[in-house]
């Protein structure tokens, strides 16, 4: 029996035998006996069949019962009559019954289709899924990396292939968790708790395999990938695990690049995860403390001096944030000045922002500068000291250096017989297939991807990362079924920079008004950063917990307390 077959007998058994409770309520008992078993049918192929955690068929179905009543009721059983919806407190007054006709027959007939579900998978075997058949090889597709691309690919095929035993999906990440990126600017900044941006992936996925190790070593032509996981105690070899796959997809991500700059590279803070930010919340701190008993003036406006390398949206998101934290504590160091606080920005370009509009560009650096950011522009980073900061304009007494100012795909990439573009990313064809390596495929940061449709390059952001997920799926679900898979076309949606407390950048395209591109800035753009990312913002208990940080902020004052020892 098939997928199809199956459900739809399982539907129409449930919907026929729940029926009797709605005939009850509503006239004309065959009309309601029918609409009772296409509602059961549609409930069936709704059901998850490989989710065990799914509330239970009963409470569902109930819950299908209220816009049920309001659909039935209301609108089609009326239409059918000659009459007119009833959408009037009156007339629903009047069909208070239907509403607890529907509901008992909608928790009656749940029940009854998750038990006519369990009882054929007992009987019957594990329900195929679309188009599988039982005897059909077993495939493989490996995914590394468990960032947006690579979370958004696993998710979406995983909804594509549902119920298919003939595909395992497994996802390889370094982390346990995705971390919300564009928030981590916040957490450096003692605004959000650093695990409230991260949404464990293990929870993220349903019937995929989660796996937490490091890739070392892809075989091509053996079609295997060796994974390294972290050793049980110190002193232990890392144990290795071997995967075999028939589709692999790349979605490595990026680490910091520092261009040979060894000292830079020795003495900087990087930040490209959450450690990153944690380590210099509690960095920024500390520099506080020793500033507090520091008697030369000269040692004390030193570790008062915090440098971020690089203007684009990491750099200045972080020197907005790092400007707005330190000014905020100085209420609890009475002993030191404003004068001696300075968060300096450099960049070597003339505008900051160059992924907004110049004129954003400009308001931010202004708006700013008016908050007592220092801005060195036309500068570049030549070298680092111990507490100094060599600039192409000269030297800058600084204890704390911030690196933003460059990102290579992940070193992987460089093992790995396929041509790369000059930052180290895999070219890929508009499908983001490798070419030449049937089963390949790469994506976000580790993919050099032009779009289809404009031929344009498309920036590695997480906004264009997530769809590029979804699409591949949808290519490696076709070429498992042996169709035609799609060139990827996405048009972007705008940019969000957030500039300081209550200030922020925005610019906005408009796909149906001809891609027309409407900027904002200040308190309404910086309303409309926290609306559009608490709302992109994975899983409902991290919405909630973000935006009671943001509540707490508006009334409280920074928190200075350190989560680690940095001795």
């Amino acid at each position: 029996m098939t997928r199809t077959q199956r459900r739809t007998a399982i539907g129409l058994v449930a919907g026929f035998l729940a029926s009797p409770v709605l005939c009850l309520t509503i006239p004309g008992p065959p009309l309601a006996a029918v609409l009772c078993a296409l509602v059961g049918i549609a409930f069936a192929f709704s059901m998850d069949a490989e989710r065990k955690d799914d509330p239970n068929g009963l409470m569902a179905g109930a819950a299908l019962g209220v816009p049920l009543w309001a659909f039935g009721s209301l609108v089609l059983l009326p239409m059918l009559s000659g009459d007119s919806p009833r959408w009037g407190a009156e007339g629903m007054r009047a069909l208070f019954p239907q509403l607890v006709g529907w509901v008992s027959f909608g928790a009656l007939m749940g029940f009854l289709a998750q038990g006519l579900s369990d009882a054929a998978s007992r009987l019957l075997g594990p329900e195929p899924g679309p188009g599988a058949t039982p005897e059909r090889t077993k495939r493989h597709v490996v995914i590394l990396g468990g960032g947006f691309a690579g979370l958004q690919t696993a998710a979406t095929l995983e909804h594509l292939l549902r119920g298919d035993p003939s595909v395992d999906i497994t996802l390889v990440s370094e982390t346990n968790a995705l971390l919300f990126t564009p928030m981590l600017a916040e957490v450096a900044g003692s605004s959000l708790e650093a695990s409230h941006i991260s949404t464990p992936l293990r929870s993220s996925v349903r019937s995929a395999t989660f796996v937490r190790a490091s890739a070392t070593t892809v075989d091509v032509p053996g079609r295997r990938v060796l994974l390294e996981t972290e050793p049980a105690s110190p002193g232990e070899t890392p144990a290795t695990r071997e995967f075999p796959f028939d589709h692999l997809v790349l979605a490595l991500g990026s680490v910091s690049n520092f261009y040979g700059q060894e000292n830079v590279k020795r003495l900087a803070f990087g930040f490209k995860s959450l450690l990153d930010a944690i380590r210099i919340r509690n960095h920024v701190i500390e520099m506080f403390e020793r500033a507090d008993r520091d008697e030369d003036a000269e040692a004390r406006r030193a570790r008062l001096t915090f440098v971020v390398a690089g203007g684009g949206f990491a750099g200045v998101e972080l020197a907005g944030a790092l400007n707005d934290f330190c000014r905020g504590i100085l209420a609890d160091y009475p002993a030191l000045s404003p004068e001696d606080v300075r968060v300096v920005l450099v960049h070597s370009r003339d505008t900051i922002l160059p992924e907004l509009s110049e004129s954003l560009g400009r308001y931010a650096r202004v708006s700013m500068e008016a908050r007592g950011v220092t801005f060195k522009m036309n500068t570049r980073l030549l070298d680092a000291r111990p507490g100094v900061v060599v600039l192409s304009d000269g030297e800058l007494r600084a204890e704390t250096l911030v690196w933003t100012a460059g990102v290579a795909p992940s070193p992987l990439l460089a093992t790995l017989p396929f041509t790369r573009d000059k930052r180290g990313a895999v070219v890929v064809e508009s499908t983001m297939a490798v070419p030449g390596a049937t089963g390949i495929w790469a994506l976000g940061d580790c993919a050099a991807l032009n779009d289809g449709k404009t031929g344009k390059p498309c920036p590695p952001t997480a906004q264009f990362a997530m769809r590029e997920g979804a699409a591949l799926a949808r290519n490696i679900q076709a070429s498992l079924a042996g169709e035609k898979v799609r060139p990827f076309h996405f048009d972007s949606l705008g940019a969000l920079c957030v500039v300081g407390h209550q200030t922020a950048c925005a610019e906005l395209t408009i796909p149906f008004a001809r891609h027309k591109t409407l900027r904002f800035s200040g308190l309404l753009a910086w309303l409309m950063w926290r609306g559009i990312y608490l709302g992109k913002l994975p899983g409902l208990e991290r919405k909630v917990r973000v935006l009671i940080d943001w509540t707490i902020e508006l009334f409280f004052p920074k928190d200075v307390v350190q989560t680690i020892d940095l001795k």
